[in-house]
């Protein structure tokens, strides 16, 4: 990676901080577990919010935030961002609360797939034959899990398709990551008060009621989404989305960790397989970066 542009090492360690950050994240939402799973999605849509504008305030970058809502182009894409990410965590936050760790990280191993796919067909990055065959690995298998669900893998599915085009979106607004975020998080949390607002009213707020360790825990979410969230969108702007999409296999390799040995949901042999099949996309992809990174760079001659 060292011989990689400042810019781009930068990307590069911002995006795998955030893919650590996200394969970890499903122990945090077990310990919220007795807390509705919407309102847990308000609470960290309201508490990011605030955590990024204060780092916004405190950097004096506010005016960076009503520039973009200002742009009707920008506003547009960071709304249609806003919705995407808010779907991709309600589901992800539904499925690790109901036992679908496992399944979840399915979809984290075909989302890396969907965005290698996204930058060549959408954004026309190229490939080499070794990130190709790497692709055709993981491919495979995402196929052949998929094949042994037995069903339409709707978890896994949501999961890739929704984050998937997130980064492809993001990738091309014209906002740094950080001013960027304060956006969506303010064009969402509206919504998210009035919800909270509604469930007060009901009597089934959750907030003060659950004890002071599940309080602290919501009010933390909001560093917890807003921190990996603003690493990924430097990071997915730095580096190539093809290089993204296969960084991100970190994240759910961790997940599936914590499911399987932390919370002790099932993994047969068949599911070894397709993750093996996956794994090994990840020893050739990396390993033909490494080999192409040692290669020295010709600089070309002057024309005539």
């Amino acid at each position: 990676m060292s011989s990689l542009p400042k810019d781009n090492r930068r990307g590069f360690a911002a995006a795998l901080g955030a893919f650590f950050i996200w394969g970890l994240l499903p122990i945090y939402i077990h310990a919220l577990a007795p807390t509705p799973t919407l309102q847990i999605m308000a609470h960290r849509m309201i508490w990011a919010c605030l955590f990024v504008f204060a780092y916004l305030a405190f950097k004096g970058e506010l005016g960076k935030v009503r520039s973009a809502l200002r742009d009707a182009r920008t506003l547009r894409l960071l709304l249609a961002s806003a919705v995407l990410i808010t779907l991709n965590w309600f589901v992800y936050v539904w499925a690790v609360s109901h036992g679908h760790v496992v399944e979840s990280s399915l979809g984290y191993f075909i989302n890396p797939l969907v965005s290698v796919l996204l930058g060549v067909f959408v954004l026309n990055e190229k490939l080499n034959r070794a990130q190709w065959s790497a692709v055709a690995l993981a491919a495979l298998g995402v196929l052949w899990l998929t094949l042994q669900v037995g069903r339409l893998p709707w978890i896994a599915i949501a999961l890739a398709l929704s984050f998937g085009t997130y980064g492809l979106i993001r990738k091309q607004v014209a906002v740094e990551s950080v001013p960027g975020l304060g956006v969506e998080t303010l064009l969402i949390t509206p919504l998210a008060l009035v919800y909270l607002a509604w469930t007060l009213h009901a009597g089934t707020f959750a907030f003060g009621t659950l004890g002071v360790q599940i309080d602290v825990l919501l009010v933390l979410g909001g560093a917890f989404t807003a921190i990996p969230l603003a690493l990924f969108a430097f990071g997915v702007r730095a580096v190539p989305l093809s290089t993204i999409g296969i960084l991100q296999y970190i994240g759910p390799t961790l997940q599936l960790l914590t499911g399987v040995f932390l919370f002790h949901e099932p993994f047969t042999q068949t599911q070894l397989v397709g993750f093996g099949l996956i794994w090994a996309a990840l020893v050739v992809y990396a390993g033909d970066g490494l080999w192409r990174a040692r290669i020295p760079v010709i600089p070309a001659k002057a024309g005539i």
